[in-house]
């Protein structure tokens, strides 16, 4: 029992100072030591801290510290998206999609893009636009191309121009009301489930 107690007290003073190395690998990485950051975050991304599982995710995407391996950065994401960090559920989404795993990217990107993810929207918006790997949508898929657009994914302008030649007007303008509300619904606080 006393043992027990014991490894009980190590725990919770191992477990304070986590958020403290988290913390120091990102001043370390904002600083340039890419290697210092992804030493610090490594072991606790492994004991399953979400937090660190997204900064290693970031680090074998952009090559910081590490080589870039797009499949490790998709494992790395997908851990810490299990436990709920929104920014690597956005990322998981789009590395599922950039790795060809599209029907499980699908509907991370559709979570993204509703909460105002302009890459999401983009590559949704194309979907729907193509109706490819979801049913096509010329409105839903013109309002989230406008939005995407509008947040400077010049990719999204380009295709917004194509969508003007081939989307009939009375779509183009319910696509356009559409993005409005999308707007107004991405600026609006999110409340917080009790």
């Amino acid at each position: 029992m006393r043992r027990n107690m014991v490894l009980i007290a190590a725990s919770v003073a191992l477990a304070s100072p986590a958020l403290a190395d988290v913390k120091s690998g990102y001043e370390m990485w904002q600083r340039g030591d890419f290697y210092g950051a992804v030493k610090e975050w490594r072991p606790l991304a492994i004991a399953g801290d979400a937090e660190a599982q997204y900064n290693l995710a970031q680090a074998y995407k952009l090559g910081r510290g590490l080589p870039v391996d797009l499949k490790m950065a998709e494992s790395w994401y997908g851990k810490s998206a299990a436990q709920g960090n929104v920014a690597a559920r956005d990322n998981y989404g789009l590395i599922l999609f950039q790795n060809g795993d599209r029907g499980t990217a699908m509907p991370y990107i559709d979570e993204s893009a509703v909460r105002g993810e302009p890459r999401a929207q983009y590559v949704l918006g194309t979907a729907l636009f193509n109706g490819d790997i979801v049913k096509k949508d010329w409105v839903r898929a013109y309002a989230l191309m406008t939005r995407a657009s509008a947040s400077g994914i010049s990719a999204a302008s380009a295709s917004l121009a194509q969508m003007d030649k081939y989307i009939p007007l009375d779509q183009r303008q319910r696509g356009l009301t559409l993005a409005r509300t999308l707007e107004s619904a991405a600026a609006r606080p999110q409340l917080a489930d009790n």
